[in-house]
C-alpha cells in the first residue's frame, strides 16, 4: 500500500489528479510533448511508467498507451487514474528486461522513459536493446532524466531556496551502486519508513555511448536547467532530454 498512498498524498485522490490532468494533458507531459509531437494515433511504451500520469496524459490526447512496470500498487493508482479520465491505458507489471516475453518485437512507435530510470540498471546494454527491439522500424526513444552533474558530482545544504548552496564534493566517475529510499519515500507520512533500493549512477558519456550502442542514431540531447526557476542554481544543468531514432543498419 506504501507506493498507491504516496501518490495519493503527491497527486490526491485518482479523480482529483485526473481533473488536473484532463485540463491541460500536454501540460502534463511536460518538456516531453513537444519532441513526441503529434501523438494521436502512435502505440507509446512508457517505460517503468509508475503512478501512469504521463500515460494518461498521452491517452487522453488520442494516444495507445502500455506502460511496464514492477509495482502492482502503482498499476493500482495508475489505472484508477485512468478510469476516472475516462480513458484506457495498458499496464505490465513486469521486470522491464523481460518485456521481450510479453510483447511483441516492433510494437510500439514511441518508447521513452523519465527522470530516474536508468540508475536501477546496473549495466545498460540489456536495457537499451529491449527498448531497441520493441520499436517498430524508424521508431523513435526519447529519454528524459536527472542529469549527472547534479545527481553524481553536486551535493546542496538548505532547505530554503534563499540560503541552499551547492557543494562539489563527488565524483562523476565513481561506478559504485548507493544505497537510497525508493522515490516516492519523501511523499510518506512522517515517520513511515521506506523501502530501501541500490542504484548504479551513470555519467552522460555511459548514457549517450550505452544508446548509440544499441543501433539507435542520436537526434538531439538537450541539457536543461531547473525549471522550477529557483536562482539558488541557475547555470546548473539539472536535467536532460536524449532523443533518438531506431536505425537497423547501425546494430551492433
Amino acid at each position: 500500500m506504501q507506493s498507491y498512498m504516496a501518490w495519493e498524498e503527491r497527486f490526491g485522490t485518482a479523480i482529483e489528479a485526473a481533473k488536473k490532468i484532463a485540463a491541460d494533458p500536454a501540460k502534463a507531459l511536460s518538456v516531453l510533448y513537444p519532441k513526441m509531437m503529434p501523438v494521436e494515433g502512435k502505440k507509446i511504451l512508457n517505460i517503468m511508467g509508475s503512478n501512469g500520469t504521463k500515460a494518461v496524459a498521452l491517452a487522453l490526447l488520442g494516444a495507445a498507451v502500455t506502460v511496464a512496470d514492477f509495482s502492482p500498487e502503482n498499476k493500482r493508482y495508475a489505472l484508477d487514474l485512468a478510469g476516472a479520465a475516462g480513458v484506457t491505458i495498458e499496464y505490465l507489471v513486469t521486470d522491464v528486461l523481460s518485456l521481450d516475453g510479453k510483447t511483441k518485437a516492433g510494437s510500439f512507435d514511441l518508447a521513452f522513459a523519465e527522470m530516474g530510470i536508468l540508475h536501477y540498471f546496473t549495466d545498460l546494454k540489456p536495457f537499451m536493446d529491449i527498448v531497441y527491439a520493441l520499436l517498430s522500424a524508424n521508431g523513435e526513444f526519447i529519454l528524459r532524466d536527472f542529469h549527472p552533474v547534479s545527481t553524481k558530482l553536486l551535493s546542496y545544504r538548505g532547505s530554503s531556496a534563499k540560503v541552499r548552496k551547492y557543494k562539489v564534493d563527488g565524483d562523476y566517475f565513481n561506478t559504485d551502486l548507493e544505497e537510497r529510499d525508493v522515490a516516492y519515500a519523501k511523499f510518506l507520512s512522517d515517520g513511515e519508513e521506506s523501502a530501501k533500493v541500490r542504484l548504479r549512477k551513470w555519467n552522460l558519456g555511459e548514457i549517450i555511448t550505452a544508446t548509440a550502442n544499441a543501433g539507435f542514431v542520436i537526434q538531439s540531447l538537450e541539457e536543461e536547467p531547473n525549471l522550477s526557476s529557483d536562482v539558488f542554481d541557475k547555470g546548473i544543468p539539472k536535467t536532460f532530454t536524449l532523443c533518438a531514432k531506431k536505425s537497423d543498419h547501425l546494430k551492433k
